[in-house]
């Protein structure tokens, strides 16, 4: 399924693949990796279930608007420590990203990539048909894996909303 004109780019529309995802819903599953000091790594939706989670939504961490995005949420996520799952999700290599991080000290949130398979961008409906990236937005999902906060930013340039996000997150400790 896609969804034609869900969302703009630089005000032209653009084609969201997949369903949308809504609070109240379960968390859809995906494949997502890292790379870390043990080499390459990955995780499911199921191994996020037991604290909450924030899923900050990114097109690429080369860009100005995602830097932003990451260094407001690792800022904002700093004193809640290991209470929940914070992670950035880009189709950005694994590599790069840990780069990018080690470089901004960006440590609170972990960064993930859905490079190899799109996983989360087809099962989540953020993959971009027209440009094969990931449209901007942030989910918070509860302990037990339902989706409590869902967020596709209208137009891809403009910041998300950081504190509902940040609220919703707060109200599931």
């Amino acid at each position: 399924m896609s969804r034609p004109a869900a969302i703009t780019f630089k005000g032209n529309p653009m084609t969201l693949v997949g369903e949308e995802v809504k609070a109240g819903q379960a968390a859809p599953d995906c494949k997502l990796h890292a790379f870390g000091p043990d080499g390459l790594t990955a995780i499911t939706t199921a191994d996020l279930k037991g604290k909450p989670t924030i899923i900050s939504v990114v097109p690429s961490l080369d860009t100005g608007v995602c830097q932003t995005q990451t260094k407001k949420f690792n800022e904002s996520l700093g004193e809640l420590g290991d209470k929940i799952n914070a992670l950035t999700v880009s189709l950005d290599l694994p590599f790069a990203q840990n780069r990018f991080c080690g470089a901004e000290n960006i440590t609170n949130i972990k960064q993930y990539s859905d490079y190899q398979d799109r996983s989360f961008g087809n099962n989540w409906g953020m993959l971009i048909d027209e440009l094969k990236l990931l449209a901007r937005g942030t989910f918070v999902i509860d302990s037990e894996g339902k989706v409590v906060y869902a967020e596709t930013c209208p137009e891809v340039t403009q910041e998300p909303n950081y504190d509902a996000a940040l609220s919703a997150l707060n109200a599931q400790l």
